[in-house]
C-alpha cells in the first residue's frame, strides 16, 4: 500500500515538475558564472562628483537645525553640483547645502537627472522611457516608490541601459546586453524572477517555496523508491541490478539512485533561501541580539568627533566623493568615499589613521549586548560560516563566541566594522541553504577546482535525472490521453458526429 501511494506521488508530481526540475538544473549550470544583473557599488562611486576642499564646520551646519532634535544620521555628498549635508532626525530629513541654507525637500529636475546620466556613458543617449510601471530589471516591489523611473537607452555596442529614480536622482540599475541576456538563460528561470510575480516579494517566495517544497516530496518519495527497487532485486535474485528494461525507466532509475539524494538537497536548500529554519526545529531564544549591534550610535559633533571631517577633505584634496558621520560601539568613525573605494577613519583622535579595531574595543561593544563569557580570537583562515569563495570576503577578522543559549557568533571586519552574526538557527540555514545549496563551505572553498569538478558532476547528473523524468511525464501524458480518448469514445453514442469513427 506505502510503496503504491510513494509510487502515484513520484510520478504524478514527477510529471507536473520534472520540466521546471530540468530548467532549474540548466539554468543552474548559467549561476556558476552569471547572476542577475546588480548595479555595482564601484560603477557608483565612480560617477559621484567630488567634494570641494573647502567646507564649513559641522557645528556650524548644525546651529541651522531647529532645537531639541535628535539627530540619527549624518552625510555629506555632491548632489548635482551642489555639496548637501543630509541629516536625518526623529521626525525629518534636512538638506543643507554647503553654505547653510536649509531646505526639507530637495526637487531634482530631469535636466540634472540627464546630466548624471550621461555621466555613467559616453555613448549617446538614444532614447528615455518613463516609467510608472516595473520591468523585468527592475522588479522589485519597494522600488515603486521611485516612479517615475527614467529609462536611458546608450548607443554603444553593448547597449547599456540605465534606470534613476525621479524621487532620488540614484542610479537604481545599470545592464548590457550581455547582463540581460545571460539573465535570461540563467536568474531569471532559476530564481522564478518574473515581473508579474516579483514585484509582490511575498507572493513570489510563496510561491518558489511551494514549489520547491512540493518537489522536495516528490525526490524523497523516489529516493525511497529506487532504493526498495534495488533492495527488492538484490532480495529475490541476489544481484544488485535495475529490473527494467526499457531504456528510459532504466536510466531514471539508475541515475536517480546514483543522483537522487543531490536532486533532493538541491531542491530542498533551493526552499531554504527563502524559508527559515522553523523555531520547534532549532530554537532562537533572542531574536533581537543580531539586530541590536548592527545599529550604529551616533555621537554629538564635534564633541563626539575629535577628528575634524575637514582634515580628511585636506589629506585627500580632490579625490573625497562623500563622508558619512558613524560610530562603532563608543568609537566614533568616519566612512569616505575616496575614488572608487571605501575608507573608514576613527574619529577619535585628531590624526586622520585608518579604523583598526583591537580585541579591547570589539569586547566593549559586545559588552552591551551580552552579560556572558566572550571569547574573541583573530581568525586568518576561512572557517564554515564565515567563508568567501565569489564574495571574497575580507582576512583577517575577529572572531567572537559567546557562551549564551544561542550560541552567539559574531565576525567582525577590524577594517571597518562590518558584522556578521549567526546563532544555532542561522548556522543551520547556512547549511540548509548555502552548504547543500552552493556546497559552501571551508573545505570546497578552498579547493575551487574540486568545488567545480564536484558542482559541475552533481549538476550534470540532476540534468540526466531531469531529463529522464521528462520524457517519462511525455510518455504517462500520452497513456492517459489516448485512455481518456478510449473512454470517451465508448461512451459516446455511435453517430455521424461522433469522432471516434
Amino acid at each position: 500500500m506505502l510503496k503504491r501511494i510513494l509510487y502515484s506521488i513520484h510520478r504524478v508530481l514527477g510529471t507536473i515538475l520534472s520540466i521546471l526540475f530540468l530548467v532549474w538544473f540548466l539554468s543552474g549550470f548559467v549561476m556558476i558564472y552569471h547572476t542577475f544583473p546588480k548595479i555595482k557599488t564601484k560603477d557608483k562611486y565612480q560617477n559621484m562628483q567630488v567634494l570641494p576642499n573647502s567646507v564649513p564646520s559641522i557645528d556650524s551646519v548644525l546651529n541651522n537645525l531647529p532645537k531639541d532634535k535628535n539627530i540619527s544620521s549624518i552625510s555629506l555628498r555632491i548632489r548635482y553640483n551642489t555639496p548637501i549635508f543630509e541629516i536625518v532626525t526623529n521626525d525629518s530629513v534636512y538638506k543643507i547645502s554647503i553654505d547653510t541654507t536649509i531646505s526639507l525637500v530637495d526637487k531634482i529636475s530631469y535636466s540634472q537627472i540627464e546630466s548624471y546620466a550621461k555621466q555613467w556613458n559616453n555613448r549617446n543617449i538614444t532614447k528615455v522611457d518613463t516609467l510608472y510601471e516595473l520591468d523585468q530589471w527592475i522588479q522589485f516591489g519597494y522600488l515603486k516608490k521611485d516612479f517615475p523611473i527614467y529609462k536611458f537607452h546608450f548607443s554603444d555596442n553593448k547597449e547599456h541601459q540605465l534606470y534613476v529614480s525621479s524621487k532620488t536622482g540614484e542610479a537604481l540599475q545599470f545592464t548590457d546586453k550581455d547582463s540581460r541576456f545571460w539573465a535570461w538563460v540563467g536568474a531569471i528561470p532559476h530564481w522564478v524572477y518574473f515581473t508579474s510575480l516579483r514585484q509582490d516579494s511575498q507572493l513570489w517566495s510563496d510561491v518558489v517555496v511551494w514549489l520547491s517544497g512540493i518537489g522536495s516530496i516528490m525526490c524523497l518519495g523516489g529516493n525511497i523508491l529506487g532504493i526498495y527497487v534495488f533492495y527488492k532485486q538484490y532480495k529475490n535474485k541476489k544481484k544488485v541490478r535495475t529490473p527494467y528494461r526499457k531504456f528510459s525507466y532504466k536510466w531514471h532509475h539508475i541515475l536517480g539512485f546514483v543522483f537522487g539524494l543531490f536532486v533532493f538537497t538541491f531542491v530542498f536548500s533551493g526552499m531554504m533561501s527563502l524559508a527559515d529554519v522553523p523555531d520547534w526545529i532549532v530554537k532562537t531564544h533572542d531574536s533581537t541580539i543580531g539586530g541590536s549591534l548592527y545599529k550604529s550610535q551616533l555621537h554629538i559633533p564635534s564633541e563626539g568627533y575629535p577628528l575634524s571631517y575637514q582634515k580628511i577633505l585636506s589629506k585627500y584634496p580632490d579625490k573625497v566623493k562623500s563622508i558619512e558621520w558613524s560610530s562603532f560601539g563608543n568609537i566614533p568613525l568616519y566612512k569616505a568615499i575616496i575614488g572608487d573605494s571605501l575608507y573608514v577613519f576613527d574619529a577619535s583622535s585628531d590624526e586622520v589613521v585608518n579604523l583598526l579595531l583591537d580585541k579591547d574595543a570589539i569586547r566593549n561593544r559586545l559588552s552591551k549586548t551580552h552579560k556572558e563569557e566572550i571569547n574573541i580570537s583573530l581568525m586568518t583562515e576561512y572557517d564554515n560560516y564565515y567563508v568567501g569563495r565569489t564574495d571574497h570576503l575580507a582576512l583577517p577578522v575577529y572572531k567572537a563566541e559567546i557562551n549564551d543559549a544561542d550560541n552567539s557568533t559574531y565576525y567582525i571586519n577590524p577594517k571597518n566594522g562590518t558584522i556578521r552574526y549567526y546563532n544555532t538557527n542561522l548556522k543551520a540555514r547556512k547549511w540548509a541553504y548555502q552548504g547543500l545549496h552552493s556546497f559552501k563551505f571551508k573545505f570546497l572553498a578552498e579547493r575551487p577546482v574540486l568545488w567545480n569538478i564536484v558542482m559541475w558532476t552533481t549538476m550534470i547528473g540532476g540534468t540526466l535525472v531531469s531529463f529522464t523524468g521528462v520524457w517519462l511525464g511525455f510518455r504517462y501524458l500520452k497513456r492517459k490521453i489516448k485512455k481518456l480518448k478510449r473512454y470517451i469514445c465508448s461512451n459516446k453514442s455511435k453517430d455521424k458526429n461522433n469522432p471516434c469513427q
